[in-house]
Protein backbone atom coordinates (compact mmCIF):
# COMPACT_ATOMS: atom_id res chain seq x y z
CA UNK A 1 0.00 0.00 0.00
CA UNK A 2 1.46 3.24 -0.95
CA UNK A 3 2.16 6.12 1.81
CA UNK A 4 -0.93 8.57 0.50
CA UNK A 5 -3.29 5.10 0.66
CA UNK A 6 -1.97 4.35 4.04
CA UNK A 7 -2.25 7.68 5.12
CA UNK A 8 -6.23 7.57 3.29
CA UNK A 9 -7.13 4.95 5.48
CA UNK A 10 -6.08 6.82 8.55
CA UNK A 11 -7.60 10.14 8.04
CA UNK A 12 -9.82 10.99 11.14
CA UNK A 13 -11.23 14.00 9.64
CA UNK A 14 -12.20 12.33 6.31
CA UNK A 15 -13.67 9.56 8.21
CA UNK A 16 -15.56 11.65 10.21
CA UNK A 17 -16.81 13.81 7.94
CA UNK A 18 -17.88 10.73 5.68
CA UNK A 19 -19.80 9.25 8.49
CA UNK A 20 -21.60 12.86 9.21
CA UNK A 21 -23.04 12.68 5.62
CA UNK A 22 -23.83 9.05 5.57
CA UNK A 23 -26.05 9.86 8.56
CA UNK A 24 -27.26 12.78 7.23
CA UNK A 25 -28.66 10.77 4.41
CA UNK A 26 -30.18 7.52 6.18
CA UNK A 27 -31.91 10.08 7.87
CA UNK A 28 -33.51 11.59 4.57
CA UNK A 29 -33.82 7.92 3.62
CA UNK A 30 -36.09 7.21 6.47
CA UNK A 31 -38.39 10.24 5.60
CA UNK A 32 -38.57 9.47 2.14
CA UNK A 33 -39.71 5.73 3.53
CA UNK A 34 -42.12 7.56 5.84
CA UNK A 35 -43.72 9.79 3.54
CA UNK A 36 -44.11 6.84 0.71
CA UNK A 37 -45.56 4.58 3.38
CA UNK A 38 -48.72 6.80 3.44
CA UNK A 39 -49.71 5.23 -0.38
CA UNK A 40 -47.11 2.20 -1.20
CA UNK A 41 -46.68 -0.96 0.94
CA UNK A 42 -43.80 -1.21 2.86
CA UNK A 43 -42.04 -4.43 0.92
CA UNK A 44 -42.64 -2.43 -2.64
CA UNK A 45 -40.63 0.18 -1.20
CA UNK A 46 -38.34 -2.12 0.40
CA UNK A 47 -38.00 -3.62 -3.30
CA UNK A 48 -36.77 -0.03 -4.85
CA UNK A 49 -34.56 0.84 -2.22
CA UNK A 50 -32.75 -2.50 -3.05
CA UNK A 51 -32.84 -2.22 -6.29
CA UNK A 52 -32.13 1.22 -7.02
CA UNK A 53 -29.08 1.08 -4.61
CA UNK A 54 -27.55 -1.99 -6.74
CA UNK A 55 -26.30 0.06 -9.42
CA UNK A 56 -23.90 2.60 -7.09
CA UNK A 57 -22.72 -0.32 -5.66
CA UNK A 58 -21.55 -1.91 -8.62
CA UNK A 59 -20.23 1.47 -10.38
CA UNK A 60 -18.06 1.84 -6.48
CA UNK A 61 -16.85 -1.68 -7.12
CA UNK A 62 -15.88 -1.45 -10.96
CA UNK A 63 -14.24 2.05 -10.40
CA UNK A 64 -11.80 0.21 -7.60
CA UNK A 65 -10.93 -2.55 -10.35
CA UNK A 66 -12.04 -5.78 -8.60
CA UNK A 67 -12.23 -8.58 -10.35
CA UNK A 68 -14.29 -11.62 -9.79
CA UNK A 69 -16.69 -10.03 -7.05
CA UNK A 70 -19.54 -12.56 -7.12
CA UNK A 71 -16.59 -15.66 -6.88
CA UNK A 72 -17.88 -17.23 -3.58
CA UNK A 73 -17.21 -20.40 -1.22
CA UNK A 74 -20.06 -19.65 1.07
CA UNK A 75 -23.59 -18.81 -0.76
CA UNK A 76 -25.40 -20.37 1.94
CA UNK A 77 -23.69 -18.14 4.21
CA UNK A 78 -24.42 -15.17 1.82
CA UNK A 79 -28.42 -16.00 1.74
CA UNK A 80 -28.79 -16.36 5.33
CA UNK A 81 -27.09 -12.86 5.79
CA UNK A 82 -29.78 -11.51 3.01
CA UNK A 83 -32.19 -13.19 4.77
CA UNK A 84 -31.52 -11.42 7.97
CA UNK A 85 -31.29 -8.20 6.43
CA UNK A 86 -34.43 -8.53 4.65
CA UNK A 87 -35.90 -9.10 7.74
CA UNK A 88 -34.26 -6.06 9.47
CA UNK A 89 -35.00 -3.38 6.81
CA UNK A 90 -38.80 -4.85 6.84
CA UNK A 91 -38.91 -4.38 10.63
CA UNK A 92 -37.41 -0.86 9.90
CA UNK A 93 -40.14 0.08 7.27
CA UNK A 94 -42.99 -1.15 8.96
CA UNK A 95 -41.71 0.58 12.34
CA UNK A 96 -41.60 3.86 10.25
CA UNK A 97 -45.02 3.79 8.69
CA UNK A 98 -45.83 3.55 12.32
CA UNK A 99 -44.27 5.50 14.83
CA UNK A 100 -43.04 9.42 14.50
CA UNK A 101 -39.12 9.63 13.00
CA UNK A 102 -37.01 10.96 16.70
CA UNK A 103 -38.89 7.44 17.94
CA UNK A 104 -37.92 5.13 15.36
CA UNK A 105 -34.59 6.34 15.13
CA UNK A 106 -33.71 5.71 18.80
CA UNK A 107 -35.33 2.52 18.85
CA UNK A 108 -32.86 1.60 16.03
CA UNK A 109 -29.57 2.41 18.19
CA UNK A 110 -30.62 -0.92 19.93
CA UNK A 111 -28.14 -2.93 17.91
CA UNK A 112 -25.33 -2.78 20.06
CA UNK A 113 -26.60 -3.74 22.81
CA UNK A 114 -28.29 -6.81 21.14
CA UNK A 115 -25.00 -7.63 19.63
CA UNK A 116 -23.55 -8.06 23.19
CA UNK A 117 -26.50 -10.22 23.87
CA UNK A 118 -26.61 -12.17 21.03
CA UNK A 119 -22.41 -12.75 21.75
CA UNK A 120 -22.86 -14.12 25.16
CA UNK A 121 -25.73 -16.37 24.41
CA UNK A 122 -23.82 -17.77 21.04
CA UNK A 123 -20.79 -16.95 20.46
CA UNK A 124 -20.17 -17.58 24.86
CA UNK A 125 -18.32 -14.23 25.08
CA UNK A 126 -17.54 -13.84 28.87
CA UNK A 127 -19.49 -9.96 29.69
CA UNK A 128 -18.52 -7.94 32.92
CA UNK A 129 -20.79 -6.33 35.21
CA UNK A 130 -20.48 -2.93 33.36
CA UNK A 131 -21.48 -4.38 30.11
CA UNK A 132 -24.41 -6.30 31.75
CA UNK A 133 -25.05 -2.85 33.28
CA UNK A 134 -25.07 -1.45 30.38
CA UNK A 135 -27.38 -3.76 27.91
CA UNK A 136 -29.97 -3.47 31.23
CA UNK A 137 -29.51 0.58 30.91
CA UNK A 138 -30.79 0.08 27.16
CA UNK A 139 -33.18 -1.88 28.05
CA UNK A 140 -35.00 0.70 30.36
CA UNK A 141 -34.53 2.79 27.60
CA UNK A 142 -36.68 1.02 25.17
CA UNK A 143 -39.16 0.70 27.68
CA UNK A 144 -39.26 4.69 28.58
CA UNK A 145 -39.88 5.17 25.00
CA UNK A 146 -42.62 2.51 24.82
CA UNK A 147 -44.30 3.82 27.84
CA UNK A 148 -44.24 7.64 26.29
CA UNK A 149 -45.91 5.86 22.86
CA UNK A 150 -49.12 4.40 25.35
CA UNK A 151 -47.53 1.23 23.89
CA UNK A 152 -48.56 -0.48 27.44
CA UNK A 153 -51.79 1.11 28.02
CA UNK A 154 -53.19 0.50 24.54
CA UNK A 155 -52.49 -3.00 24.21
CA UNK A 156 -50.42 -5.56 21.81
CA UNK A 157 -52.58 -4.78 18.63
CA UNK A 158 -52.08 -1.34 18.85
CA UNK A 159 -50.45 0.92 16.04
CA UNK A 160 -47.34 2.34 18.82
CA UNK A 161 -47.20 -1.39 20.31
CA UNK A 162 -46.28 -2.71 17.09
CA UNK A 163 -44.15 0.17 16.09
CA UNK A 164 -42.12 -0.09 19.14
CA UNK A 165 -41.98 -3.67 18.64
CA UNK A 166 -40.97 -4.03 14.89
CA UNK A 167 -38.68 -1.40 15.59
CA UNK A 168 -36.93 -3.35 18.36
CA UNK A 169 -37.46 -6.36 15.80
CA UNK A 170 -34.97 -4.10 13.55
CA UNK A 171 -32.23 -3.69 16.21
CA UNK A 172 -32.18 -7.30 16.88
CA UNK A 173 -31.84 -9.01 13.47
CA UNK A 174 -29.80 -6.12 12.56
CA UNK A 175 -27.53 -7.62 15.19
CA UNK A 176 -27.46 -10.98 13.89
CA UNK A 177 -26.81 -9.59 10.57
CA UNK A 178 -23.44 -7.53 12.17
CA UNK A 179 -22.64 -11.09 13.57
CA UNK A 180 -22.97 -12.93 10.13
CA UNK A 181 -21.06 -10.48 8.64
CA UNK A 182 -18.31 -10.97 11.16
CA UNK A 183 -18.47 -14.34 9.94
CA UNK A 184 -18.33 -13.87 6.27
CA UNK A 185 -15.51 -11.28 6.53
CA UNK A 186 -13.29 -13.71 7.82
CA UNK A 187 -13.16 -15.78 4.15
CA UNK A 188 -14.80 -12.93 2.12
CA UNK A 189 -14.27 -9.44 0.64
CA UNK A 190 -16.39 -7.16 1.92
CA UNK A 191 -16.87 -5.62 -1.78
CA UNK A 192 -18.44 -9.70 -2.55
CA UNK A 193 -20.12 -9.46 0.54
CA UNK A 194 -21.76 -6.24 -0.11
CA UNK A 195 -22.48 -7.19 -4.02
CA UNK A 196 -24.26 -10.13 -3.04
CA UNK A 197 -26.51 -8.62 -0.38
CA UNK A 198 -27.53 -5.84 -2.90
CA UNK A 199 -28.45 -8.89 -5.39
CA UNK A 200 -30.32 -11.31 -3.46
CA UNK A 201 -32.14 -8.58 -1.12
CA UNK A 202 -33.43 -7.63 -4.44
CA UNK A 203 -34.74 -10.95 -5.44
CA UNK A 204 -36.31 -11.41 -2.00
CA UNK A 205 -38.40 -8.34 -1.96
CA UNK A 206 -39.16 -8.78 -5.49
CA UNK A 207 -41.12 -12.00 -4.48
CA UNK A 208 -43.40 -10.08 -2.43
CA UNK A 209 -44.38 -7.69 -5.72
CA UNK A 210 -46.80 -9.72 -6.91
CA UNK A 211 -49.21 -9.85 -3.72
CA UNK A 212 -48.50 -6.05 -2.31
CA UNK A 213 -48.15 -4.11 -6.02
CA UNK A 214 -49.36 -0.40 -5.47
CA UNK A 215 -48.61 1.54 -8.83
CA UNK A 216 -46.73 4.70 -7.66
CA UNK A 217 -48.21 8.51 -8.66
CA UNK A 218 -45.43 11.01 -10.33
CA UNK A 219 -44.06 12.12 -6.73
CA UNK A 220 -43.88 8.32 -5.53
CA UNK A 221 -41.61 7.38 -8.50
CA UNK A 222 -39.56 10.58 -7.84
CA UNK A 223 -39.50 9.52 -3.73
CA UNK A 224 -38.74 5.97 -4.53
CA UNK A 225 -35.75 7.11 -7.14
CA UNK A 226 -33.96 9.30 -4.13
CA UNK A 227 -34.96 6.38 -1.23
CA UNK A 228 -32.81 3.96 -3.49
CA UNK A 229 -29.92 5.98 -4.77
CA UNK A 230 -29.41 8.23 -1.50
CA UNK A 231 -29.36 5.13 0.75
CA UNK A 232 -27.11 3.46 -1.66
CA UNK A 233 -24.62 6.68 -1.89
CA UNK A 234 -25.11 6.65 2.17
CA UNK A 235 -23.58 2.54 2.17
CA UNK A 236 -21.04 3.80 0.10
CA UNK A 237 -20.15 6.60 2.03
CA UNK A 238 -20.22 4.81 5.26
CA UNK A 239 -18.14 2.01 4.10
CA UNK A 240 -15.64 4.70 3.03
CA UNK A 241 -15.81 6.36 6.98
CA UNK A 242 -15.19 2.23 8.55
CA UNK A 243 -11.75 2.49 6.04
CA UNK A 244 -10.82 5.74 6.77
CA UNK A 245 -10.55 5.89 10.56
CA UNK A 246 -10.85 3.59 13.48
CA UNK A 247 -14.33 2.88 14.75
CA UNK A 248 -13.86 5.38 17.90
CA UNK A 249 -13.52 7.53 15.87
CA UNK A 250 -16.70 7.63 13.68
CA UNK A 251 -19.00 5.23 15.54
CA UNK A 252 -20.35 7.74 17.96
CA UNK A 253 -21.02 9.82 15.31
CA UNK A 254 -23.56 7.98 13.80
CA UNK A 255 -26.17 9.26 17.10
CA UNK A 256 -25.97 12.78 15.26
CA UNK A 257 -29.04 10.93 12.85
CA UNK A 258 -30.99 11.77 16.15
CA UNK A 259 -30.80 15.27 15.21
CA UNK A 260 -31.32 15.08 11.91
CA UNK A 261 -34.55 12.52 12.44
CA UNK A 262 -36.31 15.42 15.20
CA UNK A 263 -35.22 18.18 12.28
CA UNK A 264 -37.20 16.52 9.80
CA UNK A 265 -40.11 14.83 12.29
CA UNK A 266 -40.95 18.75 12.60
CA UNK A 267 -40.36 20.15 9.40
CA UNK A 268 -42.65 17.48 7.40
CA UNK A 269 -44.89 15.91 10.34
CA UNK A 270 -45.02 19.27 13.24
CA UNK A 271 -43.69 16.48 16.08
CA UNK A 272 -42.06 17.56 18.82
CA UNK A 273 -39.80 15.55 20.75
CA UNK A 274 -41.66 14.30 24.28
CA UNK A 275 -39.45 14.22 27.39
CA UNK A 276 -39.79 10.30 27.68
CA UNK A 277 -38.45 10.14 24.18
CA UNK A 278 -35.38 11.94 24.73
CA UNK A 279 -34.96 10.20 28.09
CA UNK A 280 -35.43 6.73 26.64
CA UNK A 281 -32.73 7.76 23.77
CA UNK A 282 -30.36 9.22 25.99
CA UNK A 283 -30.47 5.87 27.88
CA UNK A 284 -30.20 3.56 24.89
CA UNK A 285 -27.55 6.54 23.34
CA UNK A 286 -25.15 6.40 26.64
CA UNK A 287 -25.85 2.20 26.65
CA UNK A 288 -24.39 2.23 22.89
CA UNK A 289 -21.29 4.57 23.58
CA UNK A 290 -20.44 2.02 27.04
CA UNK A 291 -20.29 -0.68 25.23
CA UNK A 292 -18.04 0.40 22.41
CA UNK A 293 -15.86 1.76 24.89
CA UNK A 294 -15.41 -1.40 26.37
CA UNK A 295 -15.49 -3.26 23.16
CA UNK A 296 -12.39 -0.74 22.21
CA UNK A 297 -10.58 -1.31 25.53
CA UNK A 298 -10.92 -5.11 25.42
CA UNK A 299 -9.06 -4.98 21.72
CA UNK A 300 -6.82 -2.98 22.91
CA UNK A 301 -5.34 -4.95 25.72
CA UNK A 302 -5.67 -8.23 23.44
Amino acid sequence: MSREAAGLRHDMRRGALLMLAATALFSLMAAGVKLLSERIPFTEIMFFRCALAMPVVALIVLRRGERGILRTRRPFGHLARAATGTIAMGSSFFALSLLPLPEHTALSYTTPIFVTLLAILFLGERVGIHRWAAVILGFAGILVIAAGQGAFAAGLAAASTLGVLFAVNQGLFSAITSLLVRNLSATERSATIVMWQSILMTLLTGLTLPFVWVTPGGMDWLLLLAVGLVGGIAQVLLTEAHASAQVSATGPLAYTSMLWAMLLGFLLWGDLPSLSMLAGAGMIVAAGLYILHRELRRSRRS
